[in-house]
């Protein structure tokens, strides 16, 4: 398998959240405080970790939690 092959099969996305200062806008309440949850091989691992923390904090209203895409960052012409 070639290097470019084996790459494309780890798409990572990163799952993290925190509270938010307020639910108009992405802002944290406190940056040291954030809950990185994981990184992930690909988009539908990671959907279902976001949604185990999502649903643990429903109650939070400010807070949230995010997927991001780190496959894009790492290789942004892809």
């Amino acid at each position: 398998m070639s290097e470019t092959a084996k790459q494309s099969d780890q798409l990572l996305h990163l799952v993290f959240g925190g509270e938010l200062e307020s639910l108009d806008g992405v802002r944290f309440k406190d940056l040291e405080h954030l809950d990185v949850v994981g990184i992930y091989p690909n988009y539908a691992a990671a959907k279902e970790a976001w949604q185990e923390k999502a649903r643990a904090t429903i109650d939070i209203a400010e807070m949230r939690y995010f997927i991001v895409h780190l496959h894009r960052l790492l290789d942004p012409e892809d």
